[in-house]
């Protein structure tokens, strides 16, 4: 995920801003982490990249 993504983006639950928490980056880009909503909380993952903004109820567990 590109990090000027983060001027466009928003928490699908209620428009609020996100906060971006990386764990890893390659170049100019997030591989993995999470984006927080700084108003309600809820976590959204980054993986391979790809940052996953659907809500919580509609997110399916890969299994293990």
């Amino acid at each position: 995920m590109k990090e000027d993504l983060m001027d466009i983006i928003c928490c699908p639950l209620d428009k609020h801003d996100l906060e971006l928490q990386a764990d890893e980056r390659e170049d100019d880009e997030v591989i993995s982490g999470s984006l927080v909503c700084t108003e309600c909380g809820e976590s959204y993952p980054i993986e391979d990249g790809i940052p996953n903004l659907l809500p919580p109820d509609m997110r399916e567990e890969a299994p293990a």
